[in-house]
């Protein structure tokens, strides 16, 4: 089976693009334009140059063996928290812009909830003199001050956003509002596996760095090129959709997912669309969402705000209906308590959607020999109001 999109924009049921008519132009020219120009000789060059020199790939496999010790297992981190920026956000935006720029793009905008997205998204457009805006719910504004005080140092607009809950869906629902205005200048990059044809592709690619890394560094340190499991975090789901990706046809690879369950899953108060969600669309994307019975998308909820989404990747979907991976579900205790216990056994302070990721080895029980990988997705600096509490 394949796992990856068709040329209609779908993975198995989900995915697609329903947007409004003022965007099809534009949408439609990225859909035919992504893969030659990042195809090209000259985009790729660049690329591979500014992700040696400039993001300082490739990011370590680091094996954990105070971590590995406790659980009676093989823990790899891949350390995407080392990448410039902090997180693997920054794979993405450096795509994205490149691609912007052999569009004849001029002004930039992006969504972002923990704000590591918008900080990726500010920093490649001072890179390259380019104007960015960037929404932000007001409630992200609040509990992640420090990146939002870092992209306006780099020059980026930061437009908080009052309505709804406040948060990363808010921000995407005007970030749209701001592209149907103008959409012969811009180019939105969007930060995750959402969102209509292609940005779910596109976005996937960029970030498959991740899983292209993994295989050759697990050929020196294991002798063999695959790990038995795979662990990231999902909100929309792009640093575990990198992390798959050159693993999706090789089921010796058991891939785990990891969303957000908040107060947990029956309390109202979680973010676990997997496990909660009804098939719907949002933000230009069929795929699972969390929706009342009339249909309404109703609020989601985590301590994190990088997994505080009431959607998932297409990629995902699909992924979960056809049983390739497993998606778990982790509270904020939960994560809190892997976030701290991460810190003190390794001295690596993770952030908090990454910590969710974390928190599966006190849930799922692995045996002494599996060598299992987990996508360390971002630093924990951006979190330390909540993590030190």
């Amino acid at each position: 089976m394949d796992y990856n999109v068709n040329n209609e924009g779908f993975y198995g049921e989900f995915g697609g693009a329903y947007i409004p008519e003022i965007l099809y132009s534009n949408v439609e020219n990225l859909k035919n334009n992504y893969l030659r120009i990042i195809d090209d000789d000259d985009f790729k060059v660049e690329f591979d140059s500014l992700m040696r020199d400039y993001v300082g790939r490739p990011s370590p496999l680091y094996f954990a063996k105070r971590l590995s010790d406790k659980y009676r297992t093989r823990i790899y981190l891949k350390r995407e928290d080392l990448n410039h920026t902090g997180a693997h956000k920054i794979n993405n935006t450096v795509g994205q812009i490149l691609l912007a720029q052999r569009m004849g793009k001029t002004r930039i905008i992006a969504e972002t909830g923990a704000g590591q997205h918008g900080l990726a998204t500010a920093t490649v457009c001072a890179l390259k003199g380019l104007k960015c805006i960037v929404y932000m719910g007001e409630t992200d504004v609040a509990r992640q001050q420090l990146n939002v005080r870092k992209m306006k140092m780099l020059g980026a607009e930061v437009r908080p956003v009052s309505s709804g809950n406040k948060t990363l869906k808010d921000a995407t629902n005007e970030a749209i509002r701001d592209w149907c205005c103008n959409p012969s200048d811009t180019h939105y990059i969007i930060g995750s596996t959402v969102g209509p044809h292609p940005y779910p592709d596109m976005v996937t690619r960029f970030q498959s760095i991740i899983s292209k890394e993994i295989k050759s560094q697990l050929s020196e340190k294991e002798g063999r090129n695959y790990p038995d499991y795979l662990i990231a975090c999902v909100g929309g789901g792009s640093n575990a959709a990198g992390s798959f990706y050159h693993y999706l046809n090789d089921t010796r690879v058991k891939l785990i997912g990891v969303e957000a369950a908040g107060l947990g899953i029956d309390t109202g108060k979680t973010a676990a669309t997997i496990h909660l969600g009804k098939r719907g669309i949002i933000h230009g994307s069929r795929t699972f969402v969390m929706q009342d019975e009339d249909g309404q998308i109703t609020e989601p909820y985590s301590v994190s705000a990088g997994l505080d989404y009431p959607g998932i990747g297409p990629v995902h979907a699909n992924l979960f209906v056809t049983q390739r991976a497993e998606y778990l579900a982790v509270t904020d205790g939960e994560a809190l308590d892997a976030a701290l216990e991460l810190t003190q056994l390794e001295g690596i302070i993770p952030a908090l959607e990454s910590s969710h990721a974390l928190a599966v080895f006190g849930k799922k029980k692995f045996k002494p020999d599996d060598v299992i990988v987990l996508t360390l997705s971002g630093r924990g600096d951006k979190d330390m109001e909540i993590l030190d509490c």
